[in-house]
Protein backbone atom coordinates (compact mmCIF):
# COMPACT_ATOMS: atom_id res chain seq x y z
CA UNK A 1 0.00 0.00 0.00
CA UNK A 2 1.43 3.49 -1.12
CA UNK A 3 1.71 6.01 1.50
CA UNK A 4 0.52 9.72 0.24
CA UNK A 5 3.29 11.97 1.35
CA UNK A 6 2.35 15.66 2.93
CA UNK A 7 2.50 18.37 0.07
CA UNK A 8 5.47 20.68 1.15
CA UNK A 9 4.88 22.72 4.75
CA UNK A 10 1.14 21.42 4.67
CA UNK A 11 -0.50 21.28 7.79
CA UNK A 12 -3.41 20.04 10.12
CA UNK A 13 -5.57 22.47 12.41
CA UNK A 14 -8.32 22.82 15.03
CA UNK A 15 -11.38 23.31 13.34
CA UNK A 16 -12.48 26.64 15.12
CA UNK A 17 -8.40 28.23 14.38
CA UNK A 18 -9.47 29.79 11.25
CA UNK A 19 -12.52 31.05 12.72
CA UNK A 20 -10.83 32.38 16.18
CA UNK A 21 -8.22 33.95 13.79
CA UNK A 22 -11.02 35.82 11.54
CA UNK A 23 -12.96 37.22 14.69
CA UNK A 24 -9.65 38.52 16.29
CA UNK A 25 -8.82 39.79 12.75
CA UNK A 26 -5.15 38.78 12.88
CA UNK A 27 -2.32 36.72 11.39
CA UNK A 28 0.79 34.54 12.07
CA UNK A 29 3.97 34.97 11.26
CA UNK A 30 6.43 32.39 12.50
CA UNK A 31 10.39 31.72 11.51
CA UNK A 32 11.80 28.56 10.76
CA UNK A 33 15.70 28.76 10.96
CA UNK A 34 15.67 25.07 9.70
CA UNK A 35 13.47 25.58 6.69
CA UNK A 36 14.67 28.69 5.82
CA UNK A 37 11.35 30.60 5.73
CA UNK A 38 9.21 33.37 6.88
CA UNK A 39 6.05 31.77 6.93
CA UNK A 40 2.44 33.75 6.75
CA UNK A 41 -0.57 31.99 8.64
CA UNK A 42 -3.99 33.50 7.69
CA UNK A 43 -7.69 33.01 7.60
CA UNK A 44 -8.89 31.86 4.02
CA UNK A 45 -12.72 31.27 5.66
CA UNK A 46 -14.34 30.36 8.82
CA UNK A 47 -12.98 26.99 7.93
CA UNK A 48 -9.67 27.15 6.21
CA UNK A 49 -6.47 28.50 6.74
CA UNK A 50 -3.82 30.02 3.91
CA UNK A 51 -0.27 29.36 4.49
CA UNK A 52 2.15 31.56 2.91
CA UNK A 53 5.80 30.77 2.81
CA UNK A 54 8.93 32.97 1.59
CA UNK A 55 12.93 31.86 1.80
CA UNK A 56 14.94 33.55 4.32
CA UNK A 57 18.38 31.94 4.82
CA UNK A 58 17.97 30.44 8.55
CA UNK A 59 15.03 32.51 9.65
CA UNK A 60 15.45 33.53 13.30
CA UNK A 61 14.38 36.43 15.25
CA UNK A 62 11.20 38.25 14.16
CA UNK A 63 10.52 41.78 15.24
CA UNK A 64 6.84 44.03 14.90
CA UNK A 65 6.70 48.13 15.14
CA UNK A 66 3.35 49.53 13.56
CA UNK A 67 4.11 48.74 9.49
CA UNK A 68 7.89 47.63 9.91
CA UNK A 69 9.03 43.91 10.35
CA UNK A 70 12.41 42.85 10.99
CA UNK A 71 13.93 39.40 10.24
CA UNK A 72 16.81 37.98 11.40
CA UNK A 73 18.63 35.71 8.97
CA UNK A 74 21.88 33.93 8.80
CA UNK A 75 24.21 36.91 8.05
CA UNK A 76 21.80 39.56 7.96
CA UNK A 77 19.37 41.37 9.26
CA UNK A 78 16.54 42.81 7.24
CA UNK A 79 14.16 45.42 7.49
CA UNK A 80 10.38 45.70 5.91
CA UNK A 81 7.86 47.76 5.35
CA UNK A 82 3.94 46.70 4.65
CA UNK A 83 2.68 48.99 2.13
CA UNK A 84 -0.95 48.04 1.61
CA UNK A 85 -1.22 49.87 -1.35
CA UNK A 86 1.14 47.72 -3.07
CA UNK A 87 -0.85 44.85 -1.76
CA UNK A 88 -4.24 45.54 -2.96
CA UNK A 89 -2.57 45.92 -6.77
CA UNK A 90 0.04 42.99 -6.38
CA UNK A 91 0.23 42.16 -9.99
CA UNK A 92 -0.44 37.99 -10.42
CA UNK A 93 -3.05 38.63 -7.32
CA UNK A 94 -5.03 41.93 -7.40
CA UNK A 95 -7.39 42.74 -4.46
CA UNK A 96 -6.14 39.32 -2.45
CA UNK A 97 -3.89 40.71 0.19
CA UNK A 98 -4.32 43.60 3.01
CA UNK A 99 -0.71 43.54 3.56
CA UNK A 100 2.61 43.43 1.60
CA UNK A 101 5.71 43.63 3.52
CA UNK A 102 8.81 44.56 1.06
CA UNK A 103 12.51 45.11 1.81
CA UNK A 104 12.94 48.47 2.74
CA UNK A 105 16.81 47.89 4.56
CA UNK A 106 19.69 45.35 4.71
CA UNK A 107 22.21 45.21 7.21
CA UNK A 108 24.74 42.82 7.00
CA UNK A 109 25.54 41.86 10.44
CA UNK A 110 27.73 38.66 9.44
CA UNK A 111 27.18 35.09 10.97
CA UNK A 112 26.89 36.35 14.68
CA UNK A 113 23.87 33.90 15.52
CA UNK A 114 21.24 36.12 16.10
CA UNK A 115 18.31 35.14 18.52
CA UNK A 116 15.31 37.48 19.88
CA UNK A 117 15.32 40.64 17.66
CA UNK A 118 12.78 43.70 18.93
CA UNK A 119 12.17 47.58 18.27
CA UNK A 120 12.98 49.72 20.91
CA UNK A 121 12.18 53.67 20.75
CA UNK A 122 14.55 54.36 17.63
CA UNK A 123 17.16 51.38 17.93
CA UNK A 124 16.62 47.75 16.86
CA UNK A 125 18.09 45.03 19.67
CA UNK A 126 19.17 41.73 18.91
CA UNK A 127 20.52 38.94 21.41
CA UNK A 128 23.95 38.09 19.70
CA UNK A 129 24.83 34.85 21.08
CA UNK A 130 27.73 33.89 19.34
CA UNK A 131 28.96 37.39 20.96
CA UNK A 132 27.37 36.66 24.36
CA UNK A 133 25.73 40.34 24.76
CA UNK A 134 22.89 42.37 23.04
CA UNK A 135 23.58 44.30 20.69
CA UNK A 136 22.29 47.31 18.67
CA UNK A 137 21.76 47.08 14.47
CA UNK A 138 22.60 50.20 12.81
CA UNK A 139 24.63 51.70 9.89
CA UNK A 140 28.40 51.47 9.21
CA UNK A 141 28.88 48.14 12.16
CA UNK A 142 28.21 44.48 11.65
CA UNK A 143 27.08 44.99 14.99
CA UNK A 144 27.11 47.94 18.42
CA UNK A 145 27.94 45.68 21.51
CA UNK A 146 25.37 47.43 24.73
CA UNK A 147 25.52 44.64 27.45
CA UNK A 148 26.66 41.73 28.87
CA UNK A 149 26.14 39.37 31.76
CA UNK A 150 28.64 40.33 34.43
CA UNK A 151 30.42 36.77 34.29
CA UNK A 152 30.96 37.43 30.69
CA UNK A 153 34.73 38.60 30.36
CA UNK A 154 35.40 39.07 26.78
CA UNK A 155 33.75 39.84 23.88
CA UNK A 156 34.40 37.04 21.99
CA UNK A 157 32.54 34.56 19.58
CA UNK A 158 32.41 31.53 21.45
CA UNK A 159 28.87 31.63 22.80
CA UNK A 160 29.45 30.90 26.42
CA UNK A 161 26.58 31.41 28.18
CA UNK A 162 23.77 30.71 24.82
CA UNK A 163 22.17 34.04 25.66
CA UNK A 164 18.94 33.92 23.42
CA UNK A 165 15.74 35.38 24.62
CA UNK A 166 14.84 39.37 25.17
CA UNK A 167 12.05 40.93 27.30
CA UNK A 168 11.41 44.46 26.60
CA UNK A 169 9.89 46.83 28.88
CA UNK A 170 8.74 50.36 27.63
CA UNK A 171 10.51 50.14 25.00
CA UNK A 172 13.98 49.41 26.81
CA UNK A 173 15.72 45.91 27.21
CA UNK A 174 14.77 44.36 31.00
CA UNK A 175 14.93 40.88 31.20
CA UNK A 176 17.63 38.41 29.20
CA UNK A 177 17.32 34.43 28.98
CA UNK A 178 20.61 32.40 28.99
CA UNK A 179 20.73 28.42 28.98
CA UNK A 180 23.45 28.44 31.03
CA UNK A 181 26.17 30.50 33.59
CA UNK A 182 29.76 29.93 31.98
CA UNK A 183 32.36 31.99 31.19
CA UNK A 184 33.92 29.12 27.83
CA UNK A 185 33.52 28.94 24.95
CA UNK A 186 29.55 26.48 24.77
CA UNK A 187 29.99 25.72 28.57
CA UNK A 188 26.56 25.87 29.11
CA UNK A 189 26.42 22.49 27.23
CA UNK A 190 27.67 21.33 30.94
CA UNK A 191 24.27 21.85 32.36
CA UNK A 192 21.45 22.06 29.69
CA UNK A 193 18.53 21.04 31.00
CA UNK A 194 18.73 22.69 34.67
CA UNK A 195 21.72 25.36 34.01
CA UNK A 196 19.31 28.37 32.41
CA UNK A 197 18.86 31.66 34.37
CA UNK A 198 17.02 34.93 33.57
CA UNK A 199 18.63 38.09 34.64
CA UNK A 200 17.49 41.60 34.90
CA UNK A 201 19.33 44.31 32.43
CA UNK A 202 19.47 47.12 34.29
CA UNK A 203 20.42 45.45 37.86
CA UNK A 204 22.70 42.93 36.15
CA UNK A 205 21.60 41.05 38.55
CA UNK A 206 20.34 36.43 38.12
CA UNK A 207 16.40 36.89 39.23
CA UNK A 208 15.87 33.07 38.35
CA UNK A 209 18.68 29.86 37.73
CA UNK A 210 18.24 26.27 37.90
CA UNK A 211 15.70 26.63 34.98
CA UNK A 212 14.82 23.82 32.37
CA UNK A 213 15.97 25.89 29.26
CA UNK A 214 14.60 29.19 29.18
CA UNK A 215 13.41 30.71 25.76
CA UNK A 216 11.60 33.67 25.35
CA UNK A 217 11.02 35.84 28.24
CA UNK A 218 8.05 38.22 27.74
CA UNK A 219 6.44 40.87 29.97
CA UNK A 220 2.93 41.05 30.10
CA UNK A 221 0.57 43.36 32.16
CA UNK A 222 3.59 43.48 34.46
CA UNK A 223 4.28 40.19 35.00
CA UNK A 224 7.41 38.01 33.68
CA UNK A 225 6.61 35.43 31.44
CA UNK A 226 9.24 32.69 29.97
CA UNK A 227 9.06 29.15 28.40
CA UNK A 228 11.13 26.41 29.59
CA UNK A 229 11.97 23.84 26.80
CA UNK A 230 13.22 21.08 28.21
CA UNK A 231 9.89 20.93 30.53
CA UNK A 232 7.38 22.00 27.82
CA UNK A 233 6.05 24.88 29.94
CA UNK A 234 4.99 28.32 30.27
CA UNK A 235 5.04 29.76 33.72
CA UNK A 236 5.11 33.02 35.18
CA UNK A 237 8.59 33.98 37.19
CA UNK A 238 8.23 35.85 40.54
CA UNK A 239 10.71 38.25 40.50
CA UNK A 240 10.98 38.49 44.37
CA UNK A 241 11.91 34.81 45.07
CA UNK A 242 12.85 33.90 41.41
CA UNK A 243 9.90 30.91 41.92
CA UNK A 244 8.16 29.77 39.12
CA UNK A 245 4.94 28.92 38.39
CA UNK A 246 3.07 26.96 35.29
CA UNK A 247 0.78 28.59 33.54
CA UNK A 248 0.10 26.28 30.86
CA UNK A 249 1.92 22.72 29.97
CA UNK A 250 1.94 22.87 26.09
CA UNK A 251 3.45 19.33 25.29
CA UNK A 252 6.64 19.50 22.46
CA UNK A 253 9.75 21.94 22.51
CA UNK A 254 8.31 25.42 23.32
CA UNK A 255 10.55 28.26 21.62
CA UNK A 256 8.43 31.37 20.65
CA UNK A 257 5.82 33.09 21.58
CA UNK A 258 3.50 36.52 21.16
CA UNK A 259 0.06 37.61 22.82
CA UNK A 260 -2.52 39.38 21.01
CA UNK A 261 -5.37 40.10 23.10
CA UNK A 262 -6.01 37.29 25.94
CA UNK A 263 -4.04 34.51 23.96
CA UNK A 264 -0.96 33.42 23.84
CA UNK A 265 0.47 32.29 20.61
CA UNK A 266 3.37 29.57 21.17
CA UNK A 267 5.83 27.51 18.54
CA UNK A 268 6.52 24.13 19.52
CA UNK A 269 9.52 22.32 17.30
CA UNK A 270 10.68 18.87 16.43
CA UNK A 271 13.94 18.44 18.32
CA UNK A 272 16.88 16.63 15.92
CA UNK A 273 17.57 13.09 17.21
CA UNK A 274 21.18 13.39 16.03
CA UNK A 275 21.86 16.84 17.17
CA UNK A 276 24.59 16.85 19.82
CA UNK A 277 22.70 19.57 21.72
CA UNK A 278 18.99 17.58 22.33
CA UNK A 279 19.73 13.57 21.63
CA UNK A 280 20.73 13.25 24.85
CA UNK A 281 17.75 15.12 26.42
CA UNK A 282 14.09 13.30 27.58
CA UNK A 283 12.25 15.45 25.82
CA UNK A 284 13.76 14.74 22.78
CA UNK A 285 11.78 11.34 22.39
CA UNK A 286 8.38 13.53 22.98
CA UNK A 287 9.45 16.42 20.48
CA UNK A 288 8.48 14.86 17.24
CA UNK A 289 6.10 17.38 15.69
CA UNK A 290 6.01 20.82 15.25
CA UNK A 291 3.51 23.34 15.05
CA UNK A 292 1.81 25.94 16.97
CA UNK A 293 -0.82 25.84 20.38
CA UNK A 294 -3.02 28.83 21.53
CA UNK A 295 -3.05 29.06 24.80
CA UNK A 296 -6.33 31.62 26.81
CA UNK A 297 -4.04 33.47 29.31
CA UNK A 298 -6.21 33.86 31.72
CA UNK A 299 -7.28 30.32 32.41
CA UNK A 300 -4.69 28.76 31.02
CA UNK A 301 -6.72 26.37 29.05
CA UNK A 302 -6.14 25.14 25.28
CA UNK A 303 -7.84 26.73 22.48
CA UNK A 304 -6.84 25.69 19.46
CA UNK A 305 -3.33 23.97 17.75
CA UNK A 306 -1.96 23.50 14.27
CA UNK A 307 0.55 21.06 13.09
CA UNK A 308 2.78 20.90 10.44
CA UNK A 309 3.02 17.53 8.51
CA UNK A 310 6.04 18.43 6.19
CA UNK A 311 8.90 20.80 5.16
CA UNK A 312 8.95 22.23 8.96
CA UNK A 313 10.43 20.88 12.06
CA UNK A 314 12.02 23.26 14.26
CA UNK A 315 11.05 27.50 14.72
CA UNK A 316 12.24 29.69 16.49
CA UNK A 317 10.14 33.07 16.69
CA UNK A 318 6.21 34.37 16.32
CA UNK A 319 4.79 37.25 15.73
CA UNK A 320 1.02 38.11 15.57
CA UNK A 321 0.07 40.92 12.59
CA UNK A 322 -3.04 42.64 13.72
CA UNK A 323 -5.91 44.10 11.35
CA UNK A 324 -4.63 41.82 8.96
CA UNK A 325 -6.09 38.69 7.57
CA UNK A 326 -4.49 38.25 4.32
CA UNK A 327 -1.02 39.29 4.39
CA UNK A 328 1.95 39.02 1.67
CA UNK A 329 5.87 39.38 1.93
CA UNK A 330 8.38 39.45 -0.47
CA UNK A 331 12.18 38.67 0.18
CA UNK A 332 15.76 39.71 -1.23
CA UNK A 333 16.42 36.53 -3.73
CA UNK A 334 13.99 36.93 -6.16
CA UNK A 335 13.09 39.68 -9.04
CA UNK A 336 10.00 40.49 -7.66
CA UNK A 337 11.79 42.23 -5.03
CA UNK A 338 13.24 44.76 -7.58
CA UNK A 339 9.55 45.54 -9.07
CA UNK A 340 8.17 47.41 -6.41
CA UNK A 341 8.42 51.09 -5.95
CA UNK A 342 7.43 52.78 -2.77
CA UNK A 343 7.28 56.66 -2.96
CA UNK A 344 6.49 59.26 -0.85
CA UNK A 345 3.74 60.01 -2.76
CA UNK A 346 2.71 56.97 -4.51
CA UNK A 347 3.39 53.48 -5.51
CA UNK A 348 4.22 51.85 -8.41
CA UNK A 349 5.28 48.08 -9.89
CA UNK A 350 7.83 48.58 -12.75
CA UNK A 351 6.51 45.80 -14.88
CA UNK A 352 3.77 42.83 -14.56
CA UNK A 353 5.10 39.85 -12.88
CA UNK A 354 5.65 36.68 -14.79
CA UNK A 355 2.44 34.33 -15.22
CA UNK A 356 4.09 31.62 -12.53
CA UNK A 357 4.93 33.83 -9.94
CA UNK A 358 2.78 33.26 -6.50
Amino acid sequence: MQTQIPAPFSCIYSPNLAELLGQMRCSIAVSTFQAGKVLFLSPKNDEEMVLLPRTFHKAMGLALQGDQMAVATKSEVVLLKNVPALAHTYPKKPNTYDALYVPRTTYYTGAVDIHDLHFGKQELWAVNTSFSCLCTIEPGFSFTPQWQPTFITELVSEDRCHLNGLAMENDKPRFVSALGKSNTKQGWRDNITQGGILLDVESKEIVAHSLAMPHTPRIWNDKLYVLLSAKEQLVSVDLNTGQTEVVAHIGGFVRGMAKYMDHVFIATSKLRKNSSTFRHLTIAEKANTAGITIIHLPTGSKVAQLTFQSSVDEMYDIQILPNIIRPNILNTYDHVHHENLVLPNGTFWAKSLEENEE
